[in-house]
């Protein structure tokens, strides 16, 4: 029976040694309750770190820690002290973390932080395939593993892989200056599912991999050479019902069962009956503008002090990466603006800010949660915000006022709360007056409609959205029409080819016998090519015709030492063996006159794009342009140009990159069929790799082998890989002649 495998930084154990003694107890929160029904309830593990460095676990203790962890379903990843300074202090939350959150000033490059990052996700990998079996599925999470996926791919290459990433993906301008930009996307992609908070980051890791690595992405899927990778949005929930039960129990404790924290804001309330408490909680991080929200609750008292001893920040900092820099500068910060204020507009019963710089225990969130009638959180950069949510799940009463970054991925689906810029205090200043003054009815109206969403959308529900979703994309792998080329098929095909007495093969070109370059001119057969296609040529009962949309003097030229058939211009032109150039179809060219000009418009408005004149046809290149905008020129060009050829005899193809202007009767299916009139093959072979060769695929008999390069959707019986595979499978026909 298959297993899921999860797989993070961390394990979802608290692990502790004291006195030689050894304590596991269970995470709260997260990602750990979020996966909690598939890690407990189904078959699956749970793969990650300990929490403790291998020189902190005594050697007696350490297969009892693994042990302990096996007991839970979980195997413990062991790390040491410098590779967790490399790997997670290092690369993770001094490269990663500040860039993915836009904070390029506080982004390092270190090249051994770098290695020592590869070597940690290369030991997860190695780990995950200790335990994987075929039909398993593969959940990796978050920033620190980003190479994983490829990993695990490169082993076992039929493996079901989701990625999910917890934080921002930043837009390509910010992304491109990772100097390891390329390997990070290549390792992400080794997925087959992606998954984004919101669909911003979404766009923006598509848009990077389109402009970096090329590949071509229509709407959420990114096609590779071998695979489709499916790209989406998952918003993360919480877990609703625990924190709205928690609330309905706060509510019924006396004054005797209340917690010391609850009795002093109890205190608070009496004293001040009209005054409202704002909540701030956050980890004490760069990201969450913590800084800022207490300059802007500054500003909104400067501004209008007619709220001074009426309104009391409460802000709960949780401490984070106490070792690092930042960090450390933050808390002075933090500290210092909270000294200030509170020295500023300090009364002798009333101190503006109340500031607490610790953990706190689950009872004393639900005290704070419960208590506070405005909840300000303005995150500069947020993947989440799942505060803003477990606040709403408080709200027993419906009542409550949450003021909300729009930069928080939570924002997108909370849109009842008040959104504003965290950057603009006068904005913040005018909510904070808009919270206080809100009608009950009206906060009730809000907070109902976001109740409903939130306990809808659970962190369980996402988690099955997710794995759904993964499971999918095995089905939607195993749907396509043609079939792979395995040994086993490639073996059959080589032994009809064998067998036949008259053999006919049929050869596109450009991605197909030779990559695609940025330059057409640069894709001339090499020496290797030009012997293979000769070695075939030579046999008595095999004919080889190479057709393809080059113009007949640059495919001439390339092949004139080599008598193979050429057929260019996708079937304007044809050159028999040892013959000069003919017309295969009746066309003409005076059409070309009025459109060349249309197509130059497009050349002179794209940059990177050109025209390429062919006796009969016109094609426009758009391989070199930005991929966005080539792709939205395309579109716009196609629609013109079909608007202009309409009754006219002529066509608008979509190619590779590629729009092609010529006459409708002119394609490979009809050139390709033209030469089998008359003649008895018992063998008949056709390759290519983009839609002109469709028509090949489809206009041929049943009874040929016609093969893709690439997956697509197509008219072919199979499909390859790449260009390599192609020649691997002539190479093979060149040794059974």
């Amino acid at each position: 029976m298959s297993k899921t495998i999860i797989i993070s930084n961390r394990l979802p154990l608290q692990i502790n040694i004291e006195d030689n003694n050894l304590e596991v107890t269970p995470s709260v929160g997260g990602l750990a309750t979020g996966l909690k029904s598939f890690h407990k309830d189904g078959d699956s593990i749970w793969i990650g770190w300990s929490g403790l460095t291998l020189e902190e676990i005594p050697e007696n203790l350490l297969e009892d820690v693994k042990a302990k962890a096996r007991k839970e379903d979980c195997v413990a990843v062991n790390l040491t002290t410098e590779e967790i300074d490399g790997f997670y202090y290092g690369f993770s939350n001094r490269t990663i973390w500040p860039l993915f959150h836009y904070f390029m000033e506080y982004t390092e490059g270190n090249t051994a932080d770098w290695e020592t990052y590869k070597a940690v996700n290369r030991k997860y990998a190695n780990e995950i395939l200790k335990h994987y079996e075929e039909g398993d599925q593969i959940w990796v999470h978050d920033y620190q593993l980003l190479l994983v996926p490829n990993m695990i791919r490169e082993v076992a290459p039929e493996a079901v892989i989701g990625f999910f990433n917890h934080i921002p993906f930043p837009s390509y301008e910010v992304f491109r200056t990772l100097p390891w930009r390329n390997e990070v996307l290549e390792g992400v992609l080794g997925a087959d599912l992606i998954g984004f908070h919101t669909y911003d980051y979404e766009r923006h890791f598509l848009s990077s991999v389109s402009r970096i690595l090329r590949h071509q992405v229509n709407f959420n899927e990114i096609t590779l050479q071998d695979r489709i990778v499916k790209v989406d949005s998952f918003p993360m929930g919480i877990d609703y019902t625990k924190f709205e039960n928690a609330a309905k129990e706060h509510a019924k404790n006396t004054e005797e069962q209340s917690t010391e924290l609850q009795r002093r804001l109890d205190d608070h309330l009496k004293e001040t009956p009209d005054a409202k408490l704002i909540l701030s909680i956050d980890r004490l991080d760069y990201t969450k503008g913590i800084a800022n929200r207490i300059r802007a609750f500054e500003y909104f008292l400067d501004h209008h002090p007619e709220y001074i001893e009426k309104v009391r920040l409460v802000m709960l900092s949780v401490p984070s990466r106490s070792n690092v820099p930042q960090y450390q500068r933050l808390k002075r910060e933090i500290d210092e603006l909270v000294g200030r204020i509170n020295g500023k507009f300090s009364t002798v019963s009333w101190t503006p800010i109340w500031y607490f710089y610790r953990s706190m225990p689950f009872k004393n969130l639900i005290d704070l949660y419960a208590s506070c009638d405005i909840a300000l959180l303005t995150p500069i950069r947020d993947g989440m915000n799942l505060v803003a949510k477990e606040f709403i799940a408080t709200r027993a009463k419906q009542t409550g006022v949450l003021i909300l970054s729009e930069m928080a991925g939570a924002a997108h689906e909370m849109n009842e709360a008040l959104i504003i810029n965290p950057n603009n205090f006068e904005q913040i200043s005018s909510a904070l007056i808009q919270a206080i003054k809100m009608p009950v009815e009206e906060q009730q109206q809000r907070n109902k409609v976001l109740q409903k969403r939130l306990k809808r959308y659970s962190v369980e529900k996402w988690a099955n959205d997710f794995m759904e979703t993964l499971q999918n994309t095995r089905t939607h792998r195993d749907s396509f029409k043609s079939t792979k080329v395995s040994s086993k098929v490639s073996n059959e095909i080589v032994e009809k080819f064998k067998s036949a007495k008259s053999r006919i093969l049929f050869l596109d070109y450009d991605g197909t016998l030779v990559n695609f370059t940025d330059k057409p001119e640069n894709a001339k057969p090499d020496k290797t090519l030009l012997e293979l296609v000769h070695r075939l040529n030579q046999s008595k009962n095999t004919d080889v015709v190479l057709i393809s949309g080059r113009d007949k003097d640059t495919l001439g030229t390339w092949w004139q030492d080599i008598p193979v058939e050429l057929i260019s211009e996708h079937g304007v032109w044809m050159r028999q063996k040892n013959s000069d150039w003919e017309l295969s179809e009746n066309v003409n060219n005076e059409w070309m006159s009025t459109i060349r000009p249309v197509i130059e418009t497009f050349v002179d408005r794209t940059p990177g794009t050109f025209l390429e004149d062919k006796n009969y046809s016109l094609a426009w290149h758009y391989r070199k342009a930005d991929p966005q905008l080539g792709e939205i020129r395309a579109n716009e060009l196609s629609n013109v140009l079909k608007e202009m050829v309409s009754n006219h005899g002529l066509s608008v193809l979509e190619g590779n990159k590629v729009l092609e202007i010529k006459n409708s009767e002119v394609n490979k299916g009809n050139a390709a069929n033209k030469k089998l009139v008359g003649k008895d093959y018992d063998f008949i072979f056709a390759i290519g790799d983009d839609w002109t060769d469709e028509f090949m695929f489809k206009e041929l008999p049943e009874e040929a082998i016609t093969i893709k390069v690439g997956i697509k959707k197509t008219n072919a019986r199979y499909y390859v890989k790449n260009t390599d595979k192609v020649r691997n499978i002539l190479t093979s026909f060149s040794e059974n002649l």
